[in-house]
């Protein structure tokens, strides 16, 4: 992948503009979540996703307490004595990122101080670039690990869907697609997006699934999905949507369906308001939890390294 001189946008065959800015917020994003990669998650990433097969490698003789169903008993019958099949592990993985580009996805407010992304972004950052930058992680990890990635953007339709497949110019197509990349709609439908994946992926693979989750009636695809893939659900929130500041008489518009409405930030409404979006999250984390599906929340107003990583260890712990 080059870097033009003008900053006159270009595509590179599947209709997304290229321009150099873009390209240099690839590059840097690259570049920051490649550390990351290297120093935290490489070798959880390892551990916790094993292959999901395993391949013949050849036979030798049995040895007192090998597992007698791994008997070769043509072999053995041959040979007059007892052989047994040896089986390796299907390392080669095949990555899906799931990301979901709705309206609601260009939602955020002010980060934390203590957050290293307040010198560079000053204001705020919305739960789109978040799902860039775990894109980027996940998707590096996989090429750390020589391991096919995809990627899904979708909204409630399937907005756009790049092939598993391997190598550095692949993972840095997938970072600028998720940068670049203007839907159609601004709706939600996961299960949608499941259901094409269900027919897209023909074998088992490992799916983080990065959203926000603010939809309806996914649950029964959720679950078959889960059961013939691998499956993370990251959900990104920012506080504000879960409570309201008690700041008066205040415009607030959905970003999904356009609809505006004025709303009194009162004592009633606050707490209205947050017992809802209480009742919305702990509803989902007992679906996932009942459903054995991992699970996680990242608030953008904080780094989301930590709670990933503690993600990352209590998976490393039930395997």
């Amino acid at each position: 992948m080059s870097f033009f001189k003008d900053n006159k946008p270009r595509s590179e065959g599947n209709g997304l503009p290229v321009s150099a800015d873009l390209l240099k917020k690839v590059k840097l994003l690259e570049l920051r979540t490649r550390v990351q990669v290297r120093d935290v998650f490489g070798g959880k990433y390892q551990s916790i996703f094993k292959g999901h097969g395993m391949d013949f490698s050849e036979v030798r003789e049995y040895i007192p307490g090998d597992d007698i169903r791994t008997i070769d008993w043509n072999v053995s019958a041959r040979m007059d004595e007892p052989y047994v099949k040896i089986y390796r592990e299907e390392r080669e993985l095949t990555i899906l990122l799931m990301v979901d580009v709705s309206g609601s996805e260009n939602f955020g407010t002010q980060i934390s101080k203590q957050d290293s992304r307040w010198e560079e972004k000053n204001k705020r950052l919305i739960k789109r670039e978040i799902a860039a930058e775990l894109t980027a992680l996940f998707a590096l990890c996989a090429l750390a690990y020589n391991d096919k990635v995809g990627l899904l953007l979708f909204s409630d339709q399937i907005e756009h869907f790049v092939a598993p497949k391997k190598g550095r110019s692949h993972v840095l197509r997938l970072i600028r697609d998720v940068l670049a990349f203007k839907p159609q709609s601004r709706g939600t439908s996961i299960s949608s997006a499941l259901e094409y994946a269900l027919h897209a992926l023909r074998k088992r693979a490992v799916v983080f699934l990065i959203s926000d989750f603010i939809d309806r009636g996914y649950e029964s695809v959720f679950r078959v999905a889960s059961r013939k893939h691998d499956i993370m659900a990251l959900e990104m929130f920012d506080p504000r949507e879960r409570r309201l500041p008690s700041v008066g008489l205040i415009p607030l518009r959905d970003r999904e369906t356009g609809n505006g409405h004025w709303v009194n930030t009162s004592v009633w409404t606050r707490k209205a308001f947050e017992d809802e979006a209480r009742k919305w999250s702990e509803q989902r984390q007992a679906f996932f939890k009942k459903n054995s599906i991992d699970h996680v929340e990242l608030p953008i107003d904080q780094p989301y390294f930590p709670p990933l990583v503690r993600f990352f260890r209590n998976r490393e712990k039930r395997r």
